[in-house]
């Protein structure tokens, strides 16, 4: 009997297959392959039985006799690994604590300008065997030679609605005489700068040359310099790119090319900076203690508490200078892409170009750049949002996560990650140190560092001693009873009045976009509802047009009830629009600036309206969230806090912290440039504790109640929660899925009699039922997130597999993730 030989295999992880079916494939690496095919890089390989071209990333390789046949790689995309040693462990760290595929985790770690297609084209074969075609094989191969170019030879071979022509393609393919090619194409491919410098030749034997003058000029350039960019050898020496070619011709010059990064940010770099910041005691007090931690070998993780305005950020400068002076690495993350203009302008005021920026709003060629000006080692400090977090660092010696708590650090698309989970796994790897800071930490943060779990550091005073902002608690409810119906109360427009006449300036904060935020039918009382979600539709007088903030539809204003045919609408609700239109009314040499989604899609809005804000072009600024919190204006005394009561209800467990934090913070805004400061708090419900909690900045109360109430309803920190969602754009095969759900959960634990806790609630219809034309339920698992329960959660995921009918339906897991 004969022996099977020992292969080379490569254990490649498919791009774009279901969860379900989420598995390394085997996969012989051809010989003219070894030296190429090697983990972290991505190939092409033949998937499924009709043998499709695909992308995937090899996570391994292994030599051994393979105990079936297997298909072979067909090319290698990457000339090096795009996945080094450490995000490889990553990308199965993420598949087995998020339950994504191996190709989500590729594509959250990769920038999206790495990512790759494949284009599929026919071509001839050599050698082909005439005497074996048929006449109409010979006849269309002739056309196929004699095509002028690869459009005209797609176009004879295109076969749809030919039955019989595609019959003599296929026939052509299987003898051989057609064969097709796979190429992958990168998204944004590299971009280079043509240099020039003078050959070695020409530097051994310079009297063996004669040069014209301007030639004289370039050499004269380039032995000054050693090399220039042919973009800066035309300028300089005023010649055309003809006299370089001929230096290059005659032996006297070389071209070559160098990866073209721009390196932003060098113009604002400020190199005494860093010795004009001092910090307090109390900041040296933390500073000693995590840059003692940064030393070491050991990870570590530390809670900074501090009050807003104690000046978290000056001590984070001053970790990073000291992490950088050990040759190490920084990361400091941001929630909000807002927050990026202001941190970014100082970080490269105090550390120059060697800073790099990952957010959302780059475009794709800048992310790139970003990621391998970070690779290379040219950038020591990256600031960013949740992306930023797998920036490829290669030795990090501190995580900054600002304003921790908050809910963006939570990504809700697979793989559905909490950004401190990575960064926390990062520092082990890396014997780092962690340093999570917040005015308003989350609850599971703060009872962590109760426990000793993390290090609990404090900052209670505002730097220099500054007072904190008096908060005080306005009744709408009384104003209403006195005849006000205008959505300003008479002592907040009297003290924006007092600010405007005093040059400085406020902020009003109003957690709603558009004019108004719903429209009702007079007749029947119907809310126009938007038709592919369960939501109204938001009114944007701007553009007259119904928006829905959920899928993004828009619709003109119909001028009859859908459902009653009336012609008369009541329009209600307020939004930052008629926020901006009343206050300008109200104020009207007040310049104001209005900050929501609606005013920032340009990709440089936010750096230029809150330059120009803190410049003083503005006396006003008005918006959502996106102003609430992390931002320094000195100029600002005033914050109005508008129409807040609805967030205390919003249907999570979460709901009282994110308010707490949301009013905590923005009233922070004010008052920190050493004059006074003063927020308003405008409400219907003046008794309500979270809302006076949050008047007092008192967070340890806030906290007590907060921590109280979740052990009673058992909420996190107390246990993890596990959110298993079901969507489909049937409602009744969304619910019978769900339905499915639950009884493969009961017959896993009756088979098994697993032995950890765990409590399952529902199936239920998700808080809003239906959004861009998905029907949605969920199951709400309490668990405790540990590797039992992960592999429980996953075998019931794979388990769907097995229902045919729910293959149209989309069926996850979220750890920790959003319950409504």
């Amino acid at each position: 009997m004969q022996t099977q030989a020992v292969v080379r295999t490569a254990l490649v992880a498919v791009y774009n297959i279901a969860y379900t079916f989420d598995k390394p494939f085997s996969y012989i690496i051809p010989e003219e392959l070894y030296e190429t095919a090697v983990c972290g890089v991505r190939v092409i390989i033949p998937f499924g039985r009709g043998g499709r071209k695909r992308a995937g990333l090899i996570i391994g390789v292994t030599e051994a006799v393979p105990d079936r046949k297997l298909k072979s790689v067909i090319s290698v995309v990457d000339s090096e690994p795009v996945i080094n040693d450490e995000m490889m462990e990553m990308i199965f760290w993420l598949k087995e604590n998020t339950f994504c595929t191996y190709y989500d985790a590729v594509k959250t770690i990769l920038p999206s300008g790495m990512n790759i297609r494949i284009n599929e084209k026919y071509e001839l074969s050599e050698g082909i065997v005439y005497s074996s075609l048929t006449s109409e094989e010979l006849n269309l191969v002739c056309f196929l030679k004699n095509a002028s170019g690869g459009r005209e030879f797609d176009e004879l071979i295109e076969s749809s609605g030919d039955p019989q022509k595609a019959a003599t393609v296929n026939s052509l393919i299987e003898k051989g005489v057609i064969r097709t090619v796979s190429q992958a194409n990168r998204k944004i491919n590299d971009r280079f700068i043509k240099m020039i410098k003078l050959s070695e030749y020409y530097i051994k034997n310079p009297t063996l040359f004669r040069l014209t003058p301007k030639q004289q000029q370039v050499v004269k350039l380039l032995g000054e310099n050693e090399s220039a960019s042919v973009k800066e050898i035309c300028y300089i020496c005023s010649v055309t790119t003809a006299v370089i070619k001929n230096l290059i011709k005659n032996r006297i010059a070389e071209e070559y090319s160098v990866p073209d990064l721009r390196l932003p940010g060098e113009d604002d770099y400020e190199p005494d900076a860093l010795q004009q910041l001092t910090l307090s005691d109390e900041q040296r007090a933390v500073y000693s203690r995590v840059s003692e931690a940064v030393e070491g070998d050991t990870p570590a993780c530390f809670l900074l508490h501090g009050v807003t305005g104690s000046g978290k950020t000056s001590v984070f400068v001053k970790l990073i200078e000291h992490t950088l002076s050990l040759g190490k690495q920084a990361m400091l993350l941001i929630p909000e892409i807002a927050l990026t203009p202001q941190i970014v302008l100082s970080f490269r005021r105090y550390f120059g170009s060697i800073v790099s920026v990952i957010h959302s709003n780059l475009s794709l060629s800048q992310r790139l750049d970003e990621y391998k000006r970070i690779s290379s080692g040219l950038s020591k400090i990256v600031i960013g949002t949740r992306s930023a977090v797998f920036a490829p660092l290669e030795n990090i010696g501190i995580i900054i996560m600002d304003e921790e708590g908050e809910r963006s650090y939570k990504s809700d698309s697979a793989p559905r990650y909490s950004t401190a989970s990575v960064a926390r796994e990062r520092c082990r790897k890396h014997s780092s140190v962690l340093l999570l800071g917040s005015a308003t930490p989350s609850i599971e943060s703060y009872y962590y560092a109760q426990k000793g779990v993390y290090e609990l550091l404090t900052l209670t005073e505002r730097y220099n001693k500054t007072e904190l902002p008096h908060v005080e608690i306005i009744d709408m409810g009384e104003e209403r009873s006195k005849g006000n119906t205008t959505e300003f109360s008479e002592v907040l427009v009297n003290e924006i009045n007092a600010n405007l006449q005093a040059k400085e300036q406020t902020i009003l904060l109003l957690n709603r976009r558009g004019y108004h935020t719903f429209v009702t039918c007079s007749g029947c009382n119907t809310p126009l509802q938007c038709e592919n979600c369960s939501v109204p539709y938001t009114y944007h007088k701007a553009n007259n047009s119904l928006v829905c903030h959920y899928c993004g539809n828009i619709a003109p204003p119909p001028k009859t009830c859908p459902v009653c045919g009336s012609t008369v609408f009541k329009q209600m609700g307020f939004g930052t629009q008629k926020m901006e239109e009343q206050l300008a009314e109200l104020f009207p040499s007040a310049r104001i600036l209005r900050m929501d989604a609606d005013t920032t899609f340009s990709r440089y809005a936010y750096e230029k309206n809150f330059k120009d804000f803190s410049e003083g072009k503005y006396d006003i600024m008005v918006g959502t969230q996106m102003i609430g919190k992390g931002l320094d204006f000195p100029n600002v005394t005033l914050v109005g806090i508008l129409a807040i009561d609805k967030s205390l209800f919003s249907g999570d467990f979460r709901s009282y912290e994110r308010t707490f934090s949301l009013i905590t913070q923005v009233a922070g805004r004010s008052g920190r440039g050493g004059k006074c400061g003063r927020a308003y708090l405008q409400t219907f419900m003046p008794d309500h504790y979270v809302l006076n909690l949050a008047a007092k900045q008192d967070y340890k109360g806030f906290y007590d109640e907060e921590i109280a109430l979740r052990k009673t309803l058992i909420f996190p920190p107390l246990c993890d929660v596990c959110v298993i969602g079901v969507s489909s754009v049937s409602d009744p095969a969304a619910a019978a899925a769900a339905a499915a759900v639950l009884g493969i959960i009961k017959d896993i634990i009756a088979s098994e009699k697993i032995s950890f806790p765990l409590r399952v609630l529902g199936p239920a219809q998700s808080g809003i039922a239906k959004i861009n034309g998905k029907y949605r339920y969920r199951l709400i698992l309490k668990c405790k997130n540990n590797r039992d329960t992960r592999e429980f959660i996953r075998r019931v995921l794979l388990k769907t597999a097995e229902y045919r009918e729910f293959s149209n339906i989309s069926i996850y897991a979220d750890m920790n993730g959003e319950i409504i």
